[in-house]
């Protein structure tokens, strides 16, 4: 997936500036496609002379004018296109998994720190994913279309950091057995 794609579908929920696109990868879509807030600007002129947006100049009072981008019909078609393209499955690649392979070759205690340390960020972003969860989508069974893809994504980030931080609590639980 290109970033590109990403915005699209960003942009697809609803119209932004780049200020709000930056926001919105910090707060949700960051949790499975990270991008800088140069990178958002510089993809957006890019998709801008590609014509996959628009852009609309909106004033404000004291401030330059701001600009407020949608996808375009070029955009929508692209998305559709990219949409439809299989895709490879994911791999599963971490460096944690190679120092705990690794293990043996080097010292025990540092590994079992790192997965320690591992399983807190996980559970901190499952606590995360789960505060929007209940914010977000308390009731469960009324979402359709939109708003239904948004909780389905949410529950595969919240079905993957239980089974790392399962996993994690498993590492532990065999690397302190003597």
């Amino acid at each position: 997936m290109a970033l590109e794609h990403a915005i699209l579908v960003s942009l697809g929920e609803r119209a932004a500036s780049g200020y709000d696109l930056t926001r919105r990868f910090d707060k949700s879509i960051g949790f499975f496609w990270r991008a800088t807030h140069q990178q958002i600007y510089r993809v957006l002129k890019r998709m801008l002379e590609q014509g996959w947006v628009s852009v609309e100049h909106v004033a404000q009072d004291g401030k330059p004018d701001k600009k407020v981008y949608s996808v375009s019909p070029d955009g929508r078609a692209e998305l559709a296109r990219w949409i439809a393209e299989p895709g490879d499955p994911a791999d599963l690649r971490t460096d944690l998994a190679v120092k705990i392979r690794g293990a043996g070759f080097g010292d025990l205690a540092a590994v079992l720190a790192e997965v320690v340390r591992h399983r807190a960020a996980h559970a901190e972003r499952l606590a995360a994913y789960r505060a929007i969860e209940a914010a977000d989508f308390p009731d469960r069974a009324a979402h359709t279309g939109p708003t239904l893809h948004q909780y389905l994504v949410l529950r595969g980030g919240i079905a993957a950091e239980t089974a790392f931080v399962a996993w994690c609590d498993e590492v532990t639980s065999a690397l302190e057995t003597p």
